[in-house]
């Protein structure tokens, strides 16, 4: 019988899932995507409890994802745009709603249906920056960093 390594993977989707893995996490940034910047219309809109959005939104803004910015004085008043590193999360938002709408579908169908700027109805993929080249599990390889 062999010893199992008890060491975690060093993993770059598990530092990522600790900041934004949570549920209200993703749809927080969901709505301020969808123009929702404020907090009282993140509330009504997600249904989540007054206090976990508050942490959520905390965690989001010391991460660098989210911004606070203050649009009222009186009462202080505060609203939340995205960063440069919350807009890269642009197409990971897209990518869970379309892989929802394909695997987890609705019988009334997609609730909410996205169109490119030329028209087209919005089918995501990720592509090879070089070669133009579609990706998916048979076309990627592991390198290894270098150490």
């Amino acid at each position: 019988m062999t010893a199992i390594d008890a060491t975690p993977r060093v993993c770059s989707v598990a530092r990522t899932l600790e900041v934004v893995g949570e549920k209200w996490s993703l749809l927080a940034i969901r709505e301020v995507f969808l123009g929702a910047r404020r907090f009282e219309e993140m509330v009504v809109n997600i249904g989540a409890p007054r206090d976990t959005l508050a942490n959520r939104l905390r965690t989001l803004v010391d991460a660098g994802i989210l911004q606070r910015r203050r649009y009222s004085d009186r009462p202080p008043r505060d609203e939340y745009v995205l960063t440069d590193a919350g807009r890269d999360l642009y197409p990971v938002i897209i990518s869970l709603m379309q892989w929802g709408d394909r695997h987890l579908p609705l019988e009334s169908g997609p609730p909410m249906r996205l169109a490119h700027e030329c028209g087209s109805p919005l089918h995501t993929h990720l592509a090879c920056d070089s070669c133009g080249g579609r990706v998916d599990r048979s076309t990627v390889r592991r390198i290894d960093a270098a150490g």
